[in-house]
């Protein structure tokens, strides 16, 4: 029944009445925008994407590599932006590409491969795009036939129980050889959810138990995931949710699942008259912010909570504190971004229209009641000490924008309290474009914060990618160590480090 459903919101968001792979391709008017504007707007370099995996690399070192510090930073994202002429039209379409830094007493190297999801392969063989994707439906688009049909595994990775995963949200994760990066395949955690939609934003508590969830809109199914810390499946479950939304990320407490449903929500209509699965969805401020507030032992009990209606992609952390939930997330005014600003980017387009804000809420499951407050600070992409992952926490760490001039993204990162709402800084500078910073912890430290902030950045100026590390603790020093890269990698999304 469930599989059944989420099969047919593929089937309805990508055309059911597609032409086959080999219809005549007409010239592309995303892919010309882009090229025009790459001579005018040396941003565009982060989007360009790539044909081919990327070798190994060893990269220059500048500074010591603090003790304690090694393993590998993973990095994932859309990747292959252009194929045979066509350019896909939203950011999130291209496919997956993990990144691998391996940090060592060598020093730090460097490789990237694509996922060979399904969809990448039947793409790569016919020369062109012929799957549809979250924002595009190209000309000629084969029927969907299987739920990971239009996989593309370019969001996040993961590693749990012992397997590493390149992650999506509208199907499986993809396991892969965490060393080589060669691709396994779908990871199946029953029969029963084979297929079925897996987020991209798992949570893992410190014992190691892992919750995930699945929207599968068509069905308007919110599916949920729980997973031992040995990686068997704990419980699957999926609950109907009215009006069901985009849902990228959701938090977890020691109590409860938090998700925050803003309102951009899914218009079956509009998927079966053939629109992409992005604009199958519908604004609709009117029903505000909702919060969908579960009990781990109870998900058929539902409680809703309503804020003034924004759109959120990622939270932070949650927390319980004297009987009320206490989180953190990144709240924009509309769904502007993703409607709109990341079509815009892959045309080579820029428009400073809205901008984040971080937002903290709480909700008073006694009362009903849910209050949010909104900080002066334009941010993406919290992080927090994962050793503290829904529990009492004080510290994230985000990227974020002060003064990055006219071009999209982020250029510098960010520790924020909170408590106080106290932050600070590291620019890089309007050259400089910043990806997902992580915190990873001192080997043998207690306490939240002790350890190193690390992440990724594009210099266009010098056209290299770095690879920085700071003491998490005091940001505006600058970083403790920087990799360059002679080369340029596209821009990605999500981030883990293992430790060696």
């Amino acid at each position: 029944m469930q599989r059944r459903d989420f099969l047919h919101t593929l089937l309805a968001a990508a055309g059911s009445t597609a032409l086959g792979a080999h219809a005549t391709v007409s010239a592309d008017p995303t892919a010309a925008a882009f090229a025009a504007a790459q001579a005018s707007h040396p941003w565009t370099l982060g989007y360009v994407g790539l044909q081919q995996d990327a070798a190994s690399m060893a990269l220059n070192v500048q500074g010591r590599m603090p003790a304690g510090l090694a393993g590998r930073f993973y990095r994932n994202g859309p990747a292959r932006h252009l194929l045979g002429g066509e350019r896909y039209h939203h950011l999130f379409d291209g496919d997956g590409m993990v990144q691998q830094y391996t940090l060592s007493d060598q020093g730090v190297t460097h490789r990237g491969r694509f996922v060979r999801t399904e969809k990448f392969l039947a793409d790569s063989a016919a020369g062109h795009p012929v799957r549809a994707a979250f924002g595009t439906n190209p000309p000629g688009a084969e029927a969907v036939t299987a739920p990971d049909a239009i996989n593309v595994a370019n969001t996040s990775v993961l590693q749990h129980g012992g397997r590493f995963m390149a992650l999506w949200e509208g199907g499986s994760a993809t396991e892969m050889d965490a060393q080589t990066l060669d691709t396994r395949g779908p990871r199946v955690w029953s029969p029963d959810y084979a297929g079925m939609p897996f987020s991209a934003h798992p949570k893992i508590e410190p014992d190691g138990t892992l919750w995930n969830f699945g929207i599968s809109s068509s069905a308007g199914l919110l599916s949920i995931y729980h997973i031992k810390p040995g990686g068997d499946l704990a419980a699957a479950t999926s609950i109907k949710v009215p009006d069901i939304a985009m849902v990228h990320d959701f938090a977890v407490t020691e109590r409860h699942l938090v998700f925050l449903l803003p309102p951009l929500v899914f218009d079956r209509d509009r998927a079966e008259a053939g629109e992409t699965f992005l604009d199958s969805h519908v604004w609709r401020p009117e029903l505000g912010l909702r919060v969908l507030l579960l009990a781990k032992d109870r998900l058929d009990a539902p409680q809703w909570f309503t804020l003034p209606a924004g759109f959120v992609f990622h939270i932070g952390n949650a927390c319980e504190e004297k009987g009320v939930v206490r989180l953190d997330c990144i709240r924009s005014p509309s769904a502007w971004a993703a409607t709109t600003a990341l079509k815009d980017l892959m045309r080579g387009q820029y428009a400073e229209k809205e901008h984040t804000a971080v937002a903290l809420l709480e909700l008073n499951p006694a009362t009903g009641q849910a209050e949010q407050r909104l900080l002066p600070l334009v941010a993406e992409f919290p992080r927090v000490d994962p050793r503290i992952v829904g529990r009492t926490y004080r510290q994230v760490f985000t990227a974020a924008r002060v003064d990055a001039g006219d071009r999209p993204g982020f250029d510098a990162v960010m520790r924020l309290d909170v408590a106080t709402g106290a932050h600070e800084l590291y620019r890089y500078g309007r050259e400089v474009m910043v990806e997902e910073h992580l915190f990873v912890p001192r080997p043998g430290s207690r306490n939240e914060g002790e350890g190193w902030v690390m992440g990724t950045a594009l210099d266009l100026a010098r056209r290299q990618m770095l690879l920085s590390v700071f003491d998490a603790q005091h940001l505006a020093d600058g970083p403790l160590v920087q990799a360059r890269m002679d080369r340029v990698m596209p821009l990605g999304l999500h981030a883990i480090f293992v430790p060696a």
